[in-house]
């Protein structure tokens, strides 16, 4: 089959069938899909042809004669004898309007009500009148109520695969908001679970608030001992220093001692003072980033709650949505 000197004149898409050469009666499809069904014309010749390829085999492929006629059978179907091929080909489209369009000008004449010529070609010869006959004779034994039957069966086959390829889709797009909604389901449970921690550890610091209170007010007895015992070193050095008459040695000695004491003292103190205000911070710093932490995590478990009520919403869509 070559087309180098033929040119393509119209194309269009249908269900291709053939007769039953067994029956003459019932239809044969050609494929569960529909074909490219092509018009060519060779100018050179001055004919036209039909043909549908399917995979790597010519499902159609008629020469035009002049006698060769379209017959409508209902409104989405049609078909023609061809008498070199042996066989009589249907074509089921998916409306009207389609079958309309076939075949384009100039291929088309008016051949009287109800029907339509279909080709005019000066190219081939006409057959005798017994193959025209036996051509007729097959045509009518067609059962037209079978050929509406089939055309409809492959154009509801065709709607049925893409309503088939919709719900999957939509079944793969609820599978995956339900996994998302378990993830969410369970970063949401984890959150909840560490705020019940932090809260836990809130109330667990409770108590140390009066304990820190507590060393707040040592803290200030301490720093009041302080100054006493400044004082105190103050006047045993003026007691020391002063004039006095004979002076005892051993008096003297016990009140440097006392002193030294009391200095020792004072800066075990001074280190306990501080030791304490250390303390107080830290206790403070650490109470200030808990607070934050609980802070924190309620506000992420405020996001995955909205997020988990949207995910909610898109199933209750799609599922309102769905067949």
């Amino acid at each position: 089959m070559s087309t180098a000197r033929e040119q393509p004149i119209f194309s269009t898409r249908a269900h291709v069938f053939q007769i039953d050469p067994a029956t003459k009666r019932n239809w044969i499809p050609a494929g569960k899909h529909a074909l490219t069904v092509s018009y060519f014309y060779d100018a050179t010749r001055n004919v036209y042809r039909i043909i549908s390829i399917g995979g790597a085999k010519a499902i159609i492929n008629s020469t035009v004669t002049p006698n060769m006629t379209f017959t409508k059978t209902s409104q989405k179907f049609g078909q023609w004898a061809d008498s070199r091929a042996n066989t009589v080909y249907g074509l089921g489209f998916a409306s009207e309007q389609h079958l309309t369009q076939v075949p384009p000008s100039p291929l088309v004449s008016a051949n009287g009500p109800g029907e339509e010529k279909l080709f005019r070609s000066q190219s081939a010869d006409a057959p005798g009148p017994t193959e025209r006959e036996r051509l007729k004779k097959m045509l009518s034994e067609g059962s037209v109520g079978e050929v509406q039957w089939e055309a409809e069966f492959f154009a509801l086959q065709d709607s049925n695969n893409k309503l088939a390829g919709a719900l999957r889709e939509a079944n793969a797009a609820a599978t995956q908001w339900r996994q998302q909604l378990e993830a969410q389901r369970a970063e949401a449970e984890r959150l909840r679970q560490r705020v019940a921690e932090l809260e836990a550890q809130a109330a667990a610091e409770a108590p140390q608030v009066s304990e820190k209170e507590a060393l707040g007010q040592s803290l200030e007895q301490l720093e009041a001992l302080v100054q006493t015992k400044d004082q105190e070193i103050q006047t045993l050095r003026t007691q020391t220093g002063g004039p006095r008459e004979a002076p005892d040695t051993t008096e003297r000695e016990e009140t440097q001692q006392k002193v030294q004491d009391l200095e020792t003292r004072n800066s075990e103190l001074e280190h306990q003072l501080r030791v304490t205000e250390r303390s107080l911070e830290e206790a403070r710093a650490e109470r200030e980033q808990t607070r934050a932490e609980v802070g924190r995590a309620a506000q992420l478990l405020d996001v995955r709650l909205f997020e988990l009520s949207e995910l909610r919403d898109g199933l209750a869509r799609l599922a309102e949505a769905a067949p």
